[in-house]
Parts: C-alpha cells; structure tokens; sequence
C-alpha cells in the first residue's frame, strides 16, 4: 500500500452496521509511501494508522 500527503482513506466496517471511516492523510511516516500514517478523520480526531485489507486509500487529484 502507498500513499502520499492529501490523499484520502476509506476504513470500511468490519461488521453489519459499523459506519465507515474516511480522513485525509496529514503525514506519511514509511519510506516510499508506505505505512503507517498519520490520518486526520471527517469527525475530527487524528490517529496514527496502519491500514489492513478493510482499508482504501483514494489518490489525491491533480493541483491546478
């Protein structure tokens, strides 16, 4: 898995009915964009995260 700084990430529930979490990456701490990451959550809370296969990471688009 490989990431850079803006993209986005979606942790899907693991069980019927848990909510689906989604943040920004703040900081890449692997080399090469590898985990783990510091990720800011759409509730506000920052964790540092080491995504498992119930994780997608969506590229950042281009910067006009």
């Amino acid at each position: 898995m490989h990431a850079t700084v803006g993209d986005r990430v979606r942790i899907k529930g693991r069980i019927v009915g848990m909510r689906e979490h989604v943040g920004e990456i703040l900081e890449v701490r692997g080399s090469r964009g590898e985990p783990p990451y510091v990720v800011r959550f759409d509730d506000g809370h920052e964790s540092l995260i080491f995504p498992g296969p119930d994780c997608v990471i969506e590229q950042r688009g281009p910067v006009d």
